[in-house]
């Protein structure tokens, strides 16, 4: 397989494997690439998150080797395609672990298909980065196993709550992908409901490729709940939101997080307006960070950026300082992880980590609203 190392002036370069990277600043980086291997979706129905994971890392690879890299170093990855089958995240996995390059990985997409693979990375010693991977045990596996993503054992209380007590809604019907993060969501979702005195009067899950979601609509509708929940991704999420407005079923839409992006407003139309969710990252904050992220964002890629973009983003960064501070063996990176503290994010006003969960301290999430035909910071 021919592969490319993207530099600014410098693209061609053949490889084994599916290797990525963004070089610019040439002058300041020099010797060896500091190697990071990807593990993610590049085709399959998860292929998109993978594409906007690339937008993400490339933006940062900018930043980071414009200004001299890892130690004048220049910072690279390595993007294998596991397709979001656990089976090929376990194949990449043993591939990454055995190649004496790769000082840290990244990913992969879902829950369940990095959770496959994790086992491996621990007893290789080689930590595992999760971007987007909430399930509440993924950290579980070992202390090689880190993440900066909120998991739901901590997302869905606050959606919860956020549905609940600042919208008002107490009767929900929830509609869930029938994956293991879609289901997990759910369950925690309803576990935080009714803890807080509210009811749940319909739980319907459906297939990552369903396209019809009209039966289950009308079935929803009959049980007479105040409001919706979504526990979607943004393209399915839009096609139900469409699909409930062509009915005229005009009740409440609550989604998780994930459907926070340009996308959703694009696929969902008109339909979006009056949804709600909750993010980490939005792009109107007026931190100095978010807005120069927004901006190169914009004039790279002449698109707004969305969480999927912003995290790739901040991962890329966020090891690249641990990196810088601690060094760039395998040990140095995990033990580096547990002590750095302070480090500029775009998703979190500052991060680090609690060494125990191995997740990032302190997450606080911001309710939103579709008005206009863009998200907007709700406001009562």
């Amino acid at each position: 397989m021919t592969l490319s190392l993207t530099r600014r002036g410098l693209a061609g370069l053949a490889l084994a494997g599916a290797l990525t990277a963004a070089l610019p600043g040439l002058a300041q980086t020099s010797g060896d690439p500091v190697l990071i291997g990807v593990s993610g979706p590049l085709t399959g129905p998860q292929a998109q998150y993978g594409a906007q994971w690339k937008q993400g890392f490339d933006l940062a690879l900018d930043k980071i080797n414009a200004a001299g890299g890892i130690n004048g170093r220049p910072l690279a990855y390595e993007f294998e395609d596991s397709q979001g089958d656990p089976r090929q995240a376990i194949a990449i996995a043993q591939k990454f672990i055995a190649d004496p390059r790769i000082v840290v990985e990244f990913g992969d997409f879902s829950s369940t298909t990095s959770m496959a693979a994790s086992p491996l990375y621990q007893r290789g010693g080689l930590v595992q980065f999760g971007l987007t991977n909430s399930h509440p045990d993924f950290t579980k596996t070992g202390d090689y196993m880190w993440s900066n993503t909120v998991p739901q054992s901590q997302e869905q209380p606050l959606v919860a709550d956020f549905a609940m007590n600042t919208l008002g809604f107490k009767k929900f019907a929830v509609l869930h992908l029938n994956t293991d993060w879609g289901t997990t969501a759910k369950n925690l979702f309803v576990e935080a409901v009714k803890a807080d005195g509210g009811e749940v009067v319909a739980v319907e899950g459906y297939l990552p490729d369903e396209k019809d979601f009209r039966a289950t609509l009308t079935k929803v509708r009959a049980t007479n709940p105040q409001a919706i929940m979504l526990e979607s991704y943004y393209s399915d999420g839009a096609l139900i939101v469409r699909q409930m407005r062509e009915m005229g079923i005009d009740l409440p839409v609550v989604a998780v997080g994930s459907v926070y992006s340009p996308d959703f407003l694009s696929l969902a139309g008109d339909a979006a307006e009056g949804v709600y969710t909750t993010a980490y990252f939005i792009a109107d904050s007026p931190r100095p960070e978010v807005q120069e992220f927004v901006s190169t964002f914009e004039a790279k890629y002449d698109a707004m950026p969305n969480s999927f973009n912003a995290m790739a983003y901040d991962t890329m960064n966020t090891l690249a300082e641990v990196m810088r501070r601690y060094g760039t063996t395998r040990e140095d990176i995990k033990s580096g992880l547990g002590q750095i503290s302070g480090i500029s994010s775009v998703m979190f006003p500052r991060v680090s980590f609690d060494p125990e969960t191995r997740r990032v301290s302190g997450p606080e999430v911001t309710g939103l609203v579709v008005k206009d035909g863009a998200f907007q910071i709700y406001k009562p």
